[in-house]
């Protein structure tokens, strides 16, 4: 074999090896993508429930209830429409009605199975999905 069949085949061999490490990485980003909604985008959209995504809103006024084995359920809303999620674990600190919350897990058999509670962290955050979620929805009461 001529050394310029020699080089064209190693060219060729590290291409297709190149295209298959990011072909590998591109598949695993898109299992690891983890996307915001918010419970209108879930009701309207019938999101599948196998894939984890991400819910932003309002904790519910009057809607938390403590259950046994540290189970707490609660509905988060829009303004618009509202989700009811289950959560096992200790809730953050600053967890309340009425406040801006992300919930991280799955949405099955019309309730969403949160592993993960995340609350605002003073009186003026609000997360940048979830704000823009109320605006969405007309019901933004923040600064513009």
């Amino acid at each position: 074999m001529k050394p310029k069949h020699k080089r064209l085949t190693f060219v060729f061999v590290a291409g297709v090896l190149l295209a298959s490490a990011v072909a590998l990485m591109l598949v695993a980003f898109e299992e690891n993508i983890v996307f915001f909604h918010s419970p209108t985008d879930i009701i309207e959209k019938k999101v599948s429930s196998d894939r984890r995504l991400r819910l932003g809103g309002l904790v519910e006024e009057d809607s938390v209830q403590k259950k046994a084995d540290a189970v707490v359920v609660f509905n988060v809303t829009d303004l618009s429409n509202s989700v009811s999620v289950r959560y096992r674990g200790i809730l953050p600190d600053l967890f309340r009605e009425g406040q801006g919350v992300v919930a991280e897990g799955i949405f099955k058999d019309g309730v969403f199975q949160a592993d993960e509670v995340l609350a605002k962290h003073d009186e003026t955050y609000m997360p940048k999905e979830v704000a823009d979620a109320l605006k969405k929805s007309g019901q933004w009461k923040g600064k513009p």
